[in-house]
């Protein structure tokens, strides 16, 4: 193979085979772009192998092992992002291995690396009263305070990701009885989402103020800012992070400071969840694509924890534990249990 074998083969990793055959989304080829990025300052600056000069043969388990402790020591990346990474990775070895056979061995090894365990972050989300607390923020005495209103509504009531929001048009909006939002999720799928009455009334109203109602301006983003583009994910997370101090500021109750977009989405779910909604409708509600991914709400609602153990708890039949007391041989007690 000639000394360019990475570099050609990496080249059409994204501009063929992520497009063209796995038909992966913007974000995800941003997402790969970067482990690159940072994979070949790896080995610029720890292996003194220019990007020019990187070929297959500078590749192994070890140095892609190496390349994973050096986010996480020296870049101080957490335990996801080097997860995220390395998934990346595998995803351009195992496009190398059906293109030449003859680096099938170096691409199983490093296919084979797994990926790091790490502990499950507690769900964050709002009651239903600390999210009304927080819609009755923005000021609808002011054109930006009226935007902002109709962006934690929809943001509330669609439960849609923050990227989700960002990437809404017009068109994706349906007000008319039954009240719609059509969404781009992750992997290409898209889904609609039923909204209630009070939210598309005040989307209703927000599109007239800004004559976004035009059939000419079905296709413009339905939520920007002053330069008329689409808002970002920092520009939804500042107009989320400003009025939740403004609530800590009138507010005896304080928000959680830490609380973000995703957040939003997090409480949408745990509300539904309490309101008895069934986890399958949940799942689809939020578009995850296994219903175990929407268990986790469940799994970090102590109400229903606590509902179900006082509906199972019955003193009367529950079996009689053994008491070590009763027997002081340690073995013999281990025995009967």
């Amino acid at each position: 193979m000639k000394n360019c074998d990475f570099a050609y083969y990496l080249s059409n990793f994204f501009t063929t085979y992520l497009p063209g055959h796995l038909n992966v989304s913007e974000n995800t080829v941003y997402s790969y772009r970067d482990t690159f990025t940072r994979l070949l300052t790896y080995f610029k600056d720890e292996r003194s192998v220019p990007p020019d000069k990187l070929k297959f043969s500078h590749f192994s388990r070890d140095s892609v092992e190496d390349f994973l402790k050096w986010l996480e020591n020296t870049s101080h990346c957490g335990i996801s992002t080097r997860n995220q990474r390395l998934a990346a990775i595998k995803s351009f070895f195992r496009y190398v291995q059906v293109e030449q056979p003859e680096y099938l061995m170096l691409c199983q090894s490093i296919i084979s690396i797994r990926s790091k365990k790490s502990p499950k972050p507690t769900i964050q989300y709002l009651t239903g009263e600390e999210m009304k607390l927080l819609l009755e923020q923005p000021d609808t005495a002011d054109r930006n305070g009226r935007r902002d209103l109709a962006l934690l509504s929809l943001l509330y009531d669609s439960a849609a990701r923050v990227q989700e929001i960002c990437d809404l048009t017009v068109r994706n909006l349906r007000l008319t009885s039954p009240p719609v939002v059509r969404l781009n999720g992750k992997g290409r799928k898209i889904r609609e989402v039923p909204l209630s009455a009070p939210c598309a009334d005040i989307l209703r109203k927000y599109m007239q103020e800004r004559k976004l109602d035009r059939q000419d301006r079905m296709d413009e983003p339905l939520f920007f800012n002053s330069q008329g583009r689409n808002l970002t994910r920092s520009g939804v997370s500042f107009i989320l992070a400003k009025y939740i101090s403004k609530a800590n500021a009138v507010s005896p109750h304080s928000l959680p400071s830490t609380i973000t977009p995703h957040c939003i989405r997090y409480s949408k779910a745990m509300h539904l969840l309490e309101s008895g909604v069934n986890l399958i409708y949940i799942r689809d509600f939020l578009g995850h694509e296994s219903i175990e991914t929407t268990q986790i709400y469940a799994k970090a609602n102590p109400e229903k924890k606590r509902a179900a153990i006082s509906k199972t708890c019955d003193d009367s039949s529950a079996p009689k534990m053994p008491d070590w007391n009763d027997n002081p041989d340690l073995m013999s007690f281990l025995k009967g249990l």
